[in-house]
């Protein structure tokens, strides 16, 4: 039996595209860590067998303790599966790795190899790499990284990013609008200064409708007097989000997988960071952008080259890593049962 745990957003759409895959293939079950609760009511009542470990307390300290305590979560279970570099993936891959339970990585192999960017999640996802027996990575790069750690004669696989699954069929298409997102802990520090460049754009470009939904961390709610010119809407549903990303000219973004969608779906980004664990794209999809007084020269030259979908192949997979990934599990889970 495996057990695949997420907690949050961004884990479940990546996710998604692999239970659909595994569905009446591999026997699961699901472990919710509990942070974005919302996806209970929202996405998992009534569909899934769901342990949910939070009991309401989804902080951070609360789960990973629980985790680490709770033995008949892991009954049954011959692997586990946990995604990305979430603080709570990596409990779960502890505390699977102490009970002498297989783990599968999914996404790995991302590395900025800057400990405090992004903080905790580059510590999360290399110390996964540490104790997991299957990796699952989504470029050659990501491959080679684990490689140069552990060794070539590990079971390391390229097969995609997952979230590509769910772009399968989309064409990209072109509207006056440029998406907004901005919610990263390494900018919480001058997200006043970060906003304030942003409205300057909207200002300056008002043929353009600037959407930003806007992220519920306090740390970025309270500064959103900044946003006087451009619009800003509560959080958008996956569904919407990608309908932007595919008709946008440009993004303007710090997330890490939006970089993703965006290269999928032929469009250029802004990576409002310093350093991005996704090299694959930049320069070509992607423009790195460490600070606010860089973001008008960058915004700049993207919407007066006029080239809005870029014809290129996306470097982060083809739309088939869960099938994949299916295979792989096939081989690995169902033919090693315990």
């Amino acid at each position: 039996m495996l057990l695949i745990s997420f907690g949050t957003r961004p884990e479940w759409i990546k996710i998604k595209p692999v239970l659909d895959a595994i569905e009446g293939n591999v026997p699961y079950r699901i472990l919710f860590t509990g942070q974005h609760s919302s996806l209970v009511e929202e996405y998992l009542e009534d569909t899934f067998v769901v342990n949910n470990i939070s009991n309401g307390d989804n902080r951070l300290d609360s789960i990973v303790c629980s985790l680490l305590n709770k033995n008949n979560l892991f009954e049954g279970i011959s692997h586990v599966m946990v995604h990305g570099d979430t603080t709570s993936a990596f409990a779960v891959g502890l505390a699977a790795f102490h009970r002498n339970i297989p783990v599968i990585h999914l996404e790995a192999g991302l590395r900025t190899f800057d400990r405090q960017n992004p903080y905790p999640e580059e510590f999360n996802r290399t110390a996964l790499s540490s104790l997991a027996s299957i990796h699952l990575c989504p470029t050659k790069t990501a491959k080679e990284n684990i490689e140069a750690m552990i060794g070539s004669d590990s079971k390391i696989f390229v097969t995609g990013n997952t979230v590509l699954d769910n772009l399968v069929g989309l064409s990209p298409a072109v509207e006056n609008k440029v998406l907004v997102t901005m919610h990263r802990r390494e900018n919480h520090h001058n997200i006043q200064q970060w906003f304030r460049a942003i409205n300057d754009l909207a200002v300056e470009n008002t043929n353009l409708e600037f959407i930003l939904p806007l992220h519920p961390n306090p740390n970025v709610f309270r500064y959103r007097f900044q946003l006087k010119d451009v619009k800003v809407v509560d959080p958008l549903s996956y569904k919407d989000c990608l309908e932007h990303i595919r008709t946008c000219k440009t993004i303007i973004t710090d997330s890490g997988g939006i970089q993703e969608e965006a290269a999928f779906l032929k469009k250029k980004v802004i990576v409002c960071r310093k350093v991005s664990e996704r090299a694959e794209g930049v320069g070509t999809f992607a423009y790195m952008c460490g600070y606010p007084n860089m973001l008008k020269p960058i915004f700049d030259g993207i919407i007066n080259s006029n080239q809005f979908i870029i014809d290129e192949e996306c470097p982060y997979g083809n739309g088939t890593a869960s099938q994949q990934i299916l295979e792989i599990l096939k081989d690995e889970v169902c033919s090693n049962r315990r």
